[in-house]
């Protein structure tokens, strides 16, 4: 696999976006010519093959060699010794971690893209590695890919402004508020050293980003306008207002004409002119400080807080760490051009402090009016002003590139304290009732301030004292209108009472916003049998772990009682389990532990319907009396298998039910007459696609409790995750539309990370994931595992397998002597082939799908597995034939390239293949 690497570089004095590559190939250090080539380097013709089948570039002829100075390591060769450069993510050299490196100048094979080129490469560009992808992209062409995205947006919020430079129309990126600036720094504090590590560039990195940035946005834009078709009265104006959406962004006006055009668009962009991106002004590059206002409360031991006045200081704060401030007062009694403070440099603080004063007092008025000081510091505020700071003016600052910094609990947003509520609940069922998520609750509701609760008399001090700001054991909170007309309802009883359930108590304590009577409820006291079931989910209080199921047959190992454990404790609220252990850590096991556990307390009253791929059918009932042989088993599965009443009667009998995915389609009326004590899904990402018949059928079936199996991250994969939990706990994440609408699109379009942690704190007490890199884990697990997994035949191998036994037997039975031992030898081979897929025992010439073979069925589920994980996998098989069937066949079916070797490989490629597979980051994961 190729990975792609590019940067904005200079060369003649003029700047252009470079796209180089690099990939994997197995070289021989002694024969190594050109010192300075990079051997990885991709050759002329790869590039350009790379960029005209993924990116559209088409038309690119002419490839070019720039020198670039990259990380790398020296290689021993018998006597010699050389420099090789280090691949993008390598950490391995022939299976040793590579310890230490240099740096070193490499001459590598690139293209130089022009404008348009520019921004059709980053259209068609991921950011991340996408499956179907046959590239990587390194981190330095990422970062540039993040850079035109900002171009993007910043085109979509309408921030710009036309100009003229040297007798040509530009559009100017303008970055007048505190997120693109503080955006700006963080880019330039972040930029990959591989950005500007090109030979004979001359700019700094601050002004690399400016000038790619500036050069982007214009044609950004110009590509969205097309054509502007608001025509301008004067005549003089309109060259310049067409050439605006021209790619020739040349004017043609005369001397008189285009003086007066300059200085119309000087005057016109003078009051923001500090904020537009042009080639003269570095400074929003430079400016790693802005002006801050720091609103601070009167002290209230010493005063009335209803009547005391509030303080907003001055300040200096730096773009990349909020909590870096240098105060006015510090800056005032230091003069020079320069300020050293810890390792940082402020250049001319006086005049950045006056220049932000300047715009925040076209905005507030008490800051207008402390101007007339000589060394403005500060000014004071009374609540009602302060009030109007907090809600309506602190954004415009903010908008105007100025930071605001509030005192904990009110900036507006997630973190502002505000009136609140707080539940006291429990839960009384019924006499023999069951508790579920459905479960009623029986509760209170209670005024707060976070932790504190008010009573009637202390709301209406609050009220007395005529301030919308006011002070709550140390907690300052703005009272808002409408806050306060719903506290007065509470507290009067006034307003329309809700049913809560137990599922609401476990959104709630999990984080998820919730509002009664239009307050936000702010805690939740749980008591009784409801408070042990949230310690037990929130991780507060450890679930026993059950060590020895009475019949397992076996040793669970610790991690394993504490999975049997918590799936019984889950069964006890009826709540759905997503038991996600790594492949090879037991989840069978552990199931059937659990199962055991149940038939001991008397409560495995019905079956348990088991869904899995055909592939491991077997394997289950193996498995079954292997760990669990007290239980009876039934598998539903074949041409002879019973439907309707014949059905019902035989899986009543039956403490495990083992079918496919497959049948329960096909067999629906048949399973839904069954009420299921449980029903489990193994290999649970078979119901990923939530809107299939399967899914839809599976989702049909009722069960006491419902558990997937699945050794796949499912929360990585947000359509996956709704699916798999509508299975288990149906409705908890809400309607799929909801779940798009309030967690998918938000967290995976935009990053949003309140909407990801909510929804991690939702699903995480459902899922267990244990990983085989985990301490506790590893030092419980054996050296080496050892894993027999059984594969059913499919309806045809068992034909061919039955045929051929039975033809083979009558001609060793009419045999003898030597004749007789080559026979059945022969016969063991043709099985040993049967077994793999009729398509090597009839030596057909390809594999068109893997339905035909149980084995292969199974072989393609560890491998997805396996990729899933990020994990490197061997395949072993004792028939060269079959190695060539198989190869192309996982390479389509995977999507990735599969190594494949067998005698016939010649020396120097077996070499090259397990030295990739060793060394090349970006190697095929299967071998």
């Amino acid at each position: 696999m190729s990975t792609l690497h590019g940067s904005w570089i200079e060369k003649d004095g003029s700047v252009f976006f470079f796209i180089w590559g690099e990939i994997w190939r197995s070289i021989i250090i002694n024969e190594i010519e050109d010192a300075n080539l990079h051997p990885f380097s991709l050759e002329a013709a790869e590039l350009i093959s790379i960029l005209e089948n993924n990116y559209q570039l088409i038309g690119i002829e002419q490839v070019e060699r720039i020198t670039i100075k990259l990380p790398s390591y020296p290689v021993k060769s018998g006597k010699s010794k050389k420099i090789i450069p280090l691949l993008s993510g390598q950490k391995k050299m022939s299976g040793q971690e590579i310890s230490s490196y240099s740096l070193h100048n490499w001459s590598v094979n690139g293209v130089f893209l022009q404008p348009l080129q520019i921004l059709r490469f980053f259209e068609h560009l991921p950011l991340g590695l996408t499956e179907d992808s046959p590239i990587t992209i390194g981190e330095d062409l990422r970062f540039w890919g993040y850079v035109y995205y900002w171009c993007l947006d910043l085109v979509n919020r309408q921030k710009f402004l036309p100009s003229l430079v040297d007798s040509q129309a530009v559009w100017y990126p303008l970055l007048d508020n505190l997120l693109d600036q503080t955006l700006l720094a963080k880019l330039i504090q972040n930029i990959p050293p591989a950005c500007y590590a090109y030979e004979g560039l001359k700019l700094s990195p601050e002004a690399l980003i400016l000038s790619f940035l500036r050069v982007t946005f214009d044609q950004v834009l110009r590509q969205k306008l097309k054509t502007i078709t608001y025509p301008p009265r004067r005549s003089w104006i309109q060259p310049w207002f067409k050439s605006l959406s021209q790619k020739d962004a040349e004017i043609k006006l005369d001397s008189k004409s285009l003086k007066r055009l300059e200085n119309a668009l000087k005057t016109w962009t003078l009051p923001i002119q500090d904020y537009l991106l042009t080639p003269n002004n570095l400074q929003l590059a430079y400016a790693q400080f802005n002006v801050c206002f720091i609103l601070t409360p009167p002290d209230t031991q010493n005063i009335d807080q209803s009547q005391g006045d509030w303080l907003l200081k001055y300040g200096l704060q730096a773009l990349d760490d909020a909590t870096f401030i240098l105060e006015a007062q510090t800056i005032w009694s230091y003069s020079a051009a320069q300020f050293y403070l810890e390792d940082r440099v402020i250049n001319y603080p006086q005049e950045a402090l006056l220049k932000g004063l300047g715009i925040a007092a076209k905005i507030y008025e008490p800051i207008k009016i402390s101007l007339e000081e000589s060394l403005p510091v500060s000014c004071s505020l009374n609540p009602i002003q302060a009030y109007e700071l907090i809600r309506v003016i602190a954004w415009q600052l903010q908008d105007n590139g100025l930071g605001v910094i509030l005192p904990p609990g009110l900036s507006p947003g997630v973190n502002e304290k505000r009136l609140g509520l707080k539940i006291q609940a429990e839960v009384n069922p019924r006499q023999g009732e069951r508790l579920t998520l459905q479960s009623l609750l029986n509760y209170d509701l209670f005024l707060s301030v976070g932790e504190e609760i008010l009573s009637r008399s202390d709301f209406e001090k609050l009220l007395n004292q005529r301030s919308p700001l006011v002070e709550v054991k140390g907690q300052w909170i703005a009272l808002q209108p409408a806050d306060v007309r719903a506290a007065q309802s509470i507290l009067n009883q006034s307003y329309q009472k809700n049913t809560l359930s137990v599922e609401d108590a476990l959104r709630v304590s999990l984080g998820e916003p919730t509002q009664i009577a239009k307050l936000p409820v702010v805690g939740f006291d749980a008591s009784g049998s409801l408070k042990n079931l949230l310690n037990h989910l929130m991780g507060n209080q450890g679930i026993e772990p059950i060590t020895h199921p009475v019949g397992f047959q076996g040793t669970l190992r610790p991690y394993q009682a504490n999975g049997v454990g918590w799936l019984a404790f889950l069964e006890q609220w009826g709540l759905g389990a997503c038991l996600a252990d790594d492949m090879g850590l037991g989840k069978t096991p552990q199931l059937l532990g659990f199962l055991l556990h149940l038939d001991s307390e008397n409560l495995l009253n019905q079956p348990v319907l088991v869904i899995c791929p055909t592939s491991v059918i077997t394997n289950w009932e193996r498995e079954v009396k292997k760990f669990a042989p007290s239980l009876s088993t039934l598998i539903h599965h074949g041409e002879k298998r019973s439907r309707g009443n014949a059905f019902i009667q035989a899986v009543g009998k039956q403490n495990i039910v083992i079918t496919s995915y497959s049948l329960i389609q096909r067999d629906l009326k048949s399973f839904e007459a069954v009420q299921w004590q449980g029903i489990v899904l193994d290999e649970a990402q078979n119901i990923k696609n939530a809107q299939t018949k399967q899914t839809l059928a599976i989702r049909k079936l009722k069960g006491s409790f419902k558990v997937a199996l699945t050794g796949t991250p499912v929360e990585n994969r947000l359509s996956e995750l709704w699916s798999i939990f509508e299975f288990l706990n149906p409705g908890f994440l809400g309607t799929q539309a909801f779940f798009q609408r309030r967690f998918a699109l938000p967290i995976e379009k935009t990053g949003d990370r309140e909407a990801l942690n909510i929804l991690r704190s939702l699903v995480r007490p459902f899922i267990l994931r244990r990983l085989k890199t985990d301490l506790s884990i590893i030092q419980d697990l054996p050296e080496k595992q050892e894993m027999n997994v059984f594969c059913s035949l499919s309806t045809e191998q068992a034909n061919l397998y039955q045929n051929l036994i039975e033809k083979s037997l009558e001609e060793i039975d009419e045999s003898t002597g030597i004749q007789r031992h080559g026979l059945i030898l022969t016969l063991l081979l043709k099985l040993k082939q049967l077994c793999n897929h009729p398509a090597l025992f009839l030596k057909e010439k390809e594999l068109a799908h893997s339905e035909r073979s149980g084995k292969l069925l199974r072989l393609e589920e560890m491998l997805e597995e396996v990729i899933t994980e990020g994990d490197t996998a061997l395949i072993f098989t004792q028939f060269a034939e079959w190695g060539k069937l198989l190869t192309p066949y996982l390479a389509k079916r995977l999507n990735r390239e599969v190594f494949f070797l067998y005698g016939g490989t010649s020396r120097q490629d077996r070499q090259a293949m397990i030295d990739r597979f060793q060394q090349d980051p970006n190697a095929p994961p299967i071998f």
